[in-house]
């Protein structure tokens, strides 16, 4: 099944990515500036699904610190993806260490949830849905499957990648992700039920 399979969204840019970055950490500030342009619409996404409204400032202190950190960054486009995500998540968890809130989530931008062609029939279905259908779908799921679509289809980190993000096995990251995309392809069948009540990712019915 894994040959004819077309690059996420993320991954499609990971090779201009790389290049970017490498020019970026010699002090172009045009290549930082397309690094940041191709990372921010997935990076912004995820922020969403943990801090709602917020995602914009905690966005910035991400970009602060990678920004600061860059040149101490070794690795390809997809190794530079997934560093970001891992900065942005901490920035999150503090952010709502300092709130004293569960993680929440707000609409995400359109362009960030038009998912690239067929990866997988989960992935079509989530890709048939309008935006805050799929939003109110990915809430809906236990918290550890939330992320890991979250990362997989928004950031667009392959199972490693996502791993390395949540600090758990790629095995365990990619059963969860498996298990929220079968979870959501079912609720696509009977014509959607919706909910009127907002949730917090990961809170289930």
């Amino acid at each position: 099944m894994g040959q004819g399979r077309e690059p996420r969204r993320g991954q499609a840019y990971d090779g201009e990515l790389g290049a970017a970055v490498a020019r970026a950490q010699e002090g172009d500030e045009a290549a930082f500036a397309v690094a940041y342009r191709i990372v921010q619409p997935g990076l912004l996404g995820y922020l969403r699904g943990f801090v709602g409204d917020d995602a914009e400032d905690v966005a910035s202190d991400a970009w602060l610190e990678i920004a600061r950190d860059l040149r101490r960054f070794k690795g390809d486009g997809a190794g530079f993806r997934g560093w970001t995500a891992t900065i942005a998540r901490h920035r999150a968890l503090d952010h709502l260490r300092r709130q004293k809130v569960r993680p929440r989530s707000a609409a995400l931008e359109q362009d960030v949830l038009e998912l690239p062609g067929p990866y997988s029939t989960h992935d079509q279905a989530l890709e048939a849905l309008s935006t805050e259908r799929a939003l109110e779908l990915v809430r809906s799921l236990p918290r550890d499957q939330a992320e890991a679509v979250l990362l997989r289809i928004v950031v667009g980190l392959d199972g490693p990648g996502a791993a390395r993000v949540l600090g758990k096995r790629p095995g365990a990251v990619r059963t969860a992700a498996h298990r929220g995309l079968k979870r959501l392809a079912a609720r696509l069948d009977p014509p959607g039920v919706t909910n009127e009540d907002p949730r917090t990712l990961g809170e289930s019915k």
